[in-house]
């Protein structure tokens, strides 16, 4: 099986730091993914104006922000199946919005080429989510995949403050579709491994 690129959570001590100043605080975990919702909606505005550098600023910045949620969930005893859902649908909804903002340039300015491509990627990405989400409703924990959020997340993020958006659309788009035929054939072979009789008869 294949592993992330990047580790799905930061390190504890840069982490619990700042859990415990929001927990302080009193900022509740679905503030925190409502905030990165709303920051990525922002960001593909820019985006989609093609303002490249403060859009993938905000991707990065916001999109962090799914890290520190599910962490004060945890740590404040709030986390909840609610919370949960919540999350993972504006995760999907964020990074599409971003992909659609993109989208939205690329038409605007001609580049047809790009637009497909963004379009691609969406597919793609939540191909990765909708695969794991399917599988684990069959019962199986499916968390491994070469190219699932967190890296998918960090390449737009960049790739937007440098201005290699292309270079990026094609990596996303292929890499996207290729992480989901990943989980698909894992997923068939734990199955298949599940449902095989066992012993000999």
């Amino acid at each position: 099986m294949s592993r992330a690129l990047l580790p799905r959570r930061a390190p504890a001590a840069i982490l619990d730091p700042i859990v415990r100043v929001l927990a302080s605080a009193g900022v509740s975990p679905a503030a925190l993914t409502t905030a990165g919702f709303l920051g990525n909606v922002l960001a593909a505005v820019f985006v989609a104006r093609g303002e490249f550098l403060i859009g993938g600023i905000f991707v990065l910045l916001f999109s962090a922000l799914d890290m520190l949620d599910g962490a004060l969930a945890r740590s404040t005893g709030r986390a909840s199946r609610f919370g949960a859902l919540y999350d993972s649908v504006l995760d999907r909804v964020s990074e599409a919005v971003v992909l659609f903002g993109l989208a939205w340039w690329a038409i605007d300015t001609g580049r047809d080429t790009e637009a497909l491509l963004a379009f691609t990627a969406v597919v793609g990405s939540l191909m990765v989510s909708y695969v794991r989400a399917r599988a684990e409703g069959l019962g199986l924990a499916l968390k491994d995949g070469l190219f699932t959020r967190s890296e998918r997340v960090v390449l737009t993020g960049v790739a937007l403050i440098i201005g290699f958006v292309t270079a990026a659309l094609w990596a996303l788009a292929v890499l996207t579709l290729f992480t989901a035929a990943q989980r698909t054939w894992i997923a068939a072979r734990m199955l298949i491994d599940e449902d095989a009789p066992k012993g000999g008869r």
